[in-house]
């Protein structure tokens, strides 16, 4: 795979920007575009698998590094959840002034930001996948320790809180060896701000969502132990869209497209994207 390009309009937006472009003639136009939103602790240029596949079958992939994480700046992993939903409006905006269809695809905590994106504002967008999104937090967590993330968040941001199972992140154990053995990930405990503030946002969004019509991909494992797959086929049941699908993987583990389906996961996901644009 190639080295990436900047986008062509700089967003007004204060992090990192890629674009690798699709593999198309030099008088052919790309089939689409696709805006990728990584997960907690990641990058985006971690996702060079996937998005090589799609520059092959034709989608130019623009995605970018959230505010503390890769190449952006920031306080490692401490953000404030509604504050990346609106980094995601703002980098929508500028790719909707191209000329070709554009697609979003959100992972884990990239998910829920894409979901609560699109329930603000569902222009622009042929069609939104959501891989193993994190649209339920914290729901089996007492009320009273909620109390007293939410001051925390308030008065010790970077308090490290929650342990991610690194080991359920994929089946394969190469994946797994990869991603702890990546200096560019963040590899500690998720900041009580970053976690309460995912509680909140995940909350907020389930009043909107009988209201959302995108045509809409959703990938979930049932064995994933880092979000929960009952928030996946809750939002499955309740979006009003007409053009919605829901795979859930058995026995699937958090990547589904790092996991030991990742050539099938990649070829459903080419083969839906295909058939809308």
């Amino acid at each position: 795979m190639e080295s990436p390009q900047p986008w062509p309009t700089p967003p007004a937006v204060p992090v990192k920007t890629f674009v690798w472009p699709a593999q198309v003639g030099s008088t052919e136009r790309p089939r689409a575009n696709l805006l990728l939103a990584h997960g907690f602790g990641e990058y985006s240029g971690r996702y060079h698998r996937l998005i090589g596949e799609l520059n092959r079958a034709g989608y130019s992939v623009y995605t970018y590094d959230q505010r503390g994480h890769g190449q952006s700046d920031g306080v490692r992993a401490v953000n404030d959840v509604a504050v990346l939903v609106q980094d995601h409006l703002a980098l929508r905006e500028g790719l909707r002034a191209l000329p070709e269809p554009l697609f979003a695809l959100g992972h884990s905590l990239g998910g829920l930001v894409t979901a609560a994106s699109y329930l603000q504002d569902p222009r622009g967008a042929v069609g939104v996948v959501l891989s193993s999104p994190a649209l339920l937090v914290g729901v089996n967590e007492p009320g009273w320790l909620k109390a007293v993330g939410r001051v925390l968040a308030r008065v010790a941001p970077a308090l490290p809180l929650t342990v991610l199972p690194t080991g359920g992140l994929s089946r394969v154990a190469d994946e797994v060896s990869a991603y702890e053995g990546d200096p560019h990930m963040y590899h500690g405990k998720v900041p009580v701000l970053t976690a309460i503030s995912m509680l909140k946002v995940s909350e907020g969004l389930w009043a909107k969502v009988p209201g959302w019509t995108l045509p809409t991909l959703i990938v979930h494992g049932d064995a994933d132990q880092l979000t929960d797959v009952n928030g996946s086929r809750r939002f499955d049941r309740e979006i009003a869209s007409l053009d919605k699908t829901y795979i859930e993987v058995a026995g699937g583990y958090h990547e589904l497209f790092n996991d030991t389906v990742r050539e099938e996961m990649t070829g459903k996901l080419v083969e839906w994207l295909m058939a809308r644009s």
